[in-house]
């Protein structure tokens, strides 16, 4: 927990221990990122009017080598505009203060479920490693450089292949993240990942009117 508010560290923190959930409270980004040094970590939930910085810029530069840990942004900045810049800085959820605690308590429950699941896939088709526990993909046993999102689609894809994925599905899956998410999210991130997969043996299929599919590179197209 990375708040500078003393008093709701304090409750969150009795709180949370009565639940036997571990808990480490940095007052400072300085703190976290020595925190970070010693260890992983479930869950952050993170204050973005913090005396060393703002907690977004901090988060920019953490998703730039952690994708995988979920980030609970929990402030007192309540603008719609505010909610989209800390989802499309790399928050997995955001919740404005004053909170209820019982509702903070079940986003943290579902953050934590649904890293878990991640984290203990790993999906393999043809030469592409898709391991969710360490947010990397590995072709060809190189890893490959993505974006936090392209790398959540290409999870779909090499979870169904070489079954059809819904475009639908693609973009609900990015707006989970991103409330700005148009139709078009998801050929954007459709047609950086066909770059990305050049040389790797698999290849994205377009499936006019239905959606898309990773195949390998010699089976045939469909109409």
């Amino acid at each position: 927990m990375i708040e500078d508010d003393s008093l709701i560290a304090h409750e969150l923190s009795l709180r949370w221990r009565s639940r036997d959930w571990a808990v480490l409270h940095c007052a400072s980004l300085a703190e976290a990122d020595a925190a970070l040094r010693d260890g992983a970590y479930d869950l952050m939930v993170l204050d973005r009017g913090l005396p060393d910085g703002d907690g977004l810029d901090w988060l920019l530069k953490l998703r730039e080598r952690d994708r995988i840990t979920p980030v609970l942004v929990l402030t007192a900045r309540d603008r719609v505009a505010d909610r989209v810049e800390g989802l499309q800085a790399g928050a997995d959820d955001y919740l404005v203060k004053p909170f209820a605690a019982e509702e903070l308590d079940a986003r943290v429950e579902v953050l934590t479920r649904r890293a878990a699941a991640a984290r203990g896939e790993l999906l393999q088709f043809g030469e592409v490693n898709w391991l969710g526990r360490e947010g990397r993909v590995l072709v060809h046993g190189r890893q490959l450089e993505l974006s936090p999102r392209e790398f959540e689609v290409l999870g779909l894809l090499v979870r169904r292949a070489p079954h059809v994925v819904p475009k639908r599905v693609l973009i609900d899956a990015l707006a989970e993240r991103n409330l700005e998410v148009g139709d078009s999210a998801a050929e954007v991130y459709v047609s950086r990942l066909r770059r990305r997969l050049m040389g790797s043996g698999t290849e994205i299929q377009t499936v006019r009117g239905f959606g898309y599919r990773l195949v390998l590179q010699d089976e045939p197209a469909q109409p």
